[in-house]
């Protein structure tokens, strides 16, 4: 039986005579659309940015600027009735931004195909424009997976779960908290996760194994998009394109495929017309293909560590813990630890140097940027009240702290125009049974808890 899919070898023979074979209407008016659409879109958004690495540069996404963006805005506002201006940077990717950007794309792109079916109508099949376009796909998309794969496998993307979090009770999660604490608990998992979304990309990196690139990325995506779905991630839209996009690599190996996993019969051999004619040419494309893959994973590597030891592994603060409030005044009266008390602090949790953050006795939170000085032992406090993008830190107290013994310490200063002065214990954390969790390979009873 053949071996589905391309063979490395193919690379170092002449390659087969395809055979021609027209296409059918419906195939080629697929083929125009995933032309014009994916590749419209993977040049309008972070994709193009995660094909072309340059060292020291940070390339910007087209449809943030002018004129797709005024496009955007227009439709967005005259088509769906969004308010303007639109959010452009936040971190979600389902933005009223991004779902205008692709519908416009889609209006695009049937332009285009309508066009291209009318002035290319006699043209019966587009087997060398196929293999062209299936190169940027592959590489597209490969890019990509290996960038979402190298933040989990440095786990970066889910990191463990912080001091805030192990404070926080599990009822007021969101479920893309949930998830991201799910994962972050088990950094192995989250590595074993990573791995796959990154052999899946170098697999379409390397050209005799697109296929199975293909399917990898595809179990790897729409596993994603599951997540995504069912965990309110909001990267929904764009782990569907990548869906999308791996469906398309797969489809011209879809009935080679039914025919050994389903139907249990010979499949032929890829009849698909090589990048060039000559020997030398196939060798200097392949080497190519390869040195380009290997730029991008070495820089994904490093941009990864890069970031790792720039927040991953940065030193703890001299005041690092979680601290119970055993006593606070506030302007010289005593606050007794009621849960009806909004004012009165009931933890502290000290996890960055840059940060702090208070929880109150109905267990919600209250965050400040700080700017510790050891040396004077002081606090400068900053806080943002009205939270965005061009939010700036308005000052909002400063603390004194003293530290009688090494689970001890008393703050004394202003906070929010208030006389407040704190002793605090420092909690250990052993005591969290997430932080003494360990896997065992023998066990007599389950330990769920």
């Amino acid at each position: 039986m053949h071996v589905i899919g391309e063979s490395l070898s193919d690379t170092r023979v002449s390659a087969p005579q395809a055979v021609s074979v027209g296409w059918s209407f419906s195939t080629r008016l697929a083929f125009r659309f995933c032309v014009a659409y994916l590749t419209l879109y993977v040049l309008a958004t972070q994709m193009l940015t995660s094909l072309l690495v340059l060292p020291g540069v940070q390339l910007p996404e087209l449809a943030a600027l002018p004129p797709f963006r005024n496009l955007i805005f227009w439709v967005a506002n005259e088509v769906f009735g969004f308010s303007l201006p639109l959010v452009i940077a936040s971190g979600s990717g389902d933005k009223p931004f991004d779902w205008t950007l692709v519908f416009c794309l889609l209006l695009i792109a049937a332009a285009i195909v309508l066009v291209w079916s009318i002035v290319d109508r006699k043209r019966t099949s587009y087997r060398t424009l196929h293999e062209w376009f299936r190169l940027f796909l592959r590489f597209a998309l490969g890019s990509t997976l290996v960038g979402y794969g190298m933040a989990k496998v440095i786990p970066l993307q889910m990191p463990f779960p912080g001091l805030t979090r192990l404070l926080e009770p599990y009822g007021h999660f969101s479920l893309m908290g949930v998830l991201w604490a799910q994962v972050g608990a088990s950094p192995p998992y989250e590595v074993v996760t990573g791995s796959v979304e990154t052999v899946a990309g170098v697999l379409l990196f390397l050209p005799g194994l697109t296929l199975l690139g293909a399917l990898t990325a595809f179990v790897a995506m729409t596993t994603v998009f599951v997540l995504n779905m069912t965990y309110d991630v909001p990267v929904k839209l764009f782990s569907f394109q990548l869906v999308v996009m791996s469906v398309v690599l797969i489809a011209p190996d879809f009935r080679r495929l039914m025919n050994v996993i389903v139907l249990n019969r010979t499949a032929d051999p890829s009849n698909r017309v090589p990048l060039f004619r000559g020997l030398r040419a196939r060798r200097v494309a392949v080497a190519v293909q390869c040195a380009f893959a290997a730029w991008l994973i070495y820089s994904n590597v490093t941009d990864s560590l890069q970031s790792r030891a720039t927040y991953g592994s940065a030193p703890k603060p001299s005041l690092y813990g979680i601290w119970e409030v055993e006593t606070m005044a506030i302007n010289g009266m005593l606050r007794s630890p009621l849960i009806t008390d909004y004012d009165r602090w009931r933890r502290l949790a000290i996890q960055r140097t840059t940060a702090m953050t208070f929880q109150r006795m109905d267990d919600t939170f209250a965050s400040y940027g700080t700017k510790v000085d050891d040396a004077a032992k002081s606090i400068a406090l900053t806080s943002v009240s009205t939270p965005g993008p061009n939010a700036t830190p308005a000052p909002a107290g400063r603390l004194t702290f003293e530290r009688p013994s090494p689970n001890r310490l008393i703050l004394d200063g202003e906070m929010d125009g208030r006389k407040v002065r704190m002793e605090l214990r420092l909690v250990d954390l052993a005591g969290f049974r997430l932080l003494q969790s360990r896997f065992r390979w023998v066990q007599d009873y389950p330990f769920n808890r």
